[in-house]
């Protein structure tokens, strides 16, 4: 999400500089890549890029169709074969093994649901929402992004007689979590639709405002998640300390469920180092659905809350993180929050935060179908 925020906000600065711009997104690959589908990267007519679409090798070619289909007004898929050693064909030197297909898509301002219209929809509500993007690896038609479904809102510019089918779709999507791609007929010829989970960022509540929650904010924002600053302390919960949190709140335990909201996304870190404050918070965070709980200080410390709270089962030992983190040997306030973010992304993917050149199966193996 924090590579969409980042074109659109791209976008907005290049059209008052009043330049022409393209979208440029992965839609298909086939074997080993740097990016996977879903990457995407807006290219403006002088060469400004933001987001990326491969580790660096695609970029120049890609600056160049860019400019082609801002020229022609045209989508245009273009596929990068990587498999080819030389990379004679394409002059890209890839060496990534994988065959990639990129979309481009010229930004025209006067089109109502152009791809930017689309993706800012994203924005309005912190909510799960599947963004459909066509294409045609026959180079017939090349539909490009054309449906947003959110739950309780629909964009959606694809043609009348494959609309209804992909709705249905996206719909399944939706209530599996699980991205997907389909193939429907589409004239004389086949379309392909990948219909792409995506998630709200992640909403960081840290309770505490110390020194230490200093770079775990400022990490957090680097990641493009949502970050709430929590303390009882008007002179550490300021402005001026965490300049980059969306909200700021100087308030008791029991008034912050009240001013927080709660979705599967959103992760708690409780590190005010003021063990009443955690204690009381903790209790109240016990009786919601918060995803992730992580309470900094050693494992005995929130055995010794959890039985003061008479909670102490195994089910609540194992849902609170604590103590928070993955065991990296971290030692400073910067190192330690690292260990935290990469335990939080772990839990919301659904990794195994083991060494990767320990992983049996491929790298990118979450939430993607083909059918």
């Amino acid at each position: 999400m924090k590579e969409i925020t980042d074109i659109l906000k791209a976008y907005q600065k290049a059209t008052k500089d009043k330049k022409k711009t393209a979208l440029a997104t992965v839609v298909k690959v086939e074997g080993s890549s740097y990016r996977r589908p879903g990457a995407r990267m807006l290219i403006t007519e002088d060469g400004q890029l933001t987001g990326a679409i491969s580790g660096g090798c695609l970029e120049g070619d890609a600056l160049r169709k860019a400019l082609s289909a801002i020229v022609q007004q045209e989508n245009k898929l273009i596929t990068y074969d990587t498999t080819d050693e030389d990379d004679a064909k394409f002059g890209v030197q890839l060496g990534c093994n994988g065959i990639v297909h990129i979309l481009f898509e010229p930004i025209l301002e006067e089109e109502t649901l152009n791809p930017i219209v689309i993706l800012s929809a994203l924005q309005e509500k912190r909510e799960d929402a599947v963004l459909v993007t066509l294409f045609s690896l026959n180079g017939k038609q090349q539909l490009g992004t054309s449906m947003l479904f959110k739950k309780e809102a629909i964009l959606s510019k694809i043609p009348e007689e494959i609309e209804a089918d992909i709705l249905l779709n996206a719909k399944e999507v939706f209530i599996s979590k699980t991205a997907a791609f389909k193939v429907y007929p589409y004239g004389d010829h086949q379309i392909e639709a990948f219909l792409e989970l995506i998630h709200p960022p992640v909403s960081l509540i840290i309770a505490g405002a110390g020194n230490d929650a200093q770079p775990l904010a400022e990490m957090a924002y680097l990641l493009g998640w949502e970050i709430s600053i929590i303390d009882g302390r008007p002179t550490h919960a300021t402005v001026q300390r965490f300049a980059n949190a969306t909200r700021i709140l100087v308030s008791k335990p029991d008034k912050v469920l009240n001013q927080i909201d709660i979705d599967e996304q959103t992760a708690f870190v409780l590190m005010t180092h003021n063990y009443n404050y955690d204690l009381e918070l903790l209790k109240y965070l016990l009786d919601t659905n918060a995803p992730y709980i992580g309470t900094l200080g050693p494992k005995k410390k929130l055995i010794r809350m959890l039985e003061e709270l008479n909670l102490a089962t195994p089910e609540n030992e194992s849902r609170v993180h604590g103590p928070i983190g993955l065991d990296i040997g971290a030692e400073t306030a910067e190192e330690i929050a690292i260990s935290i973010l990469a335990e939080i992304k772990s839990v919301f993917t659904g990794a195994s935060a083991i060494f990767l050149k320990e992983k049996k199966n491929p790298i990118h193996v979450y939430g993607l179908t083909n059918s």
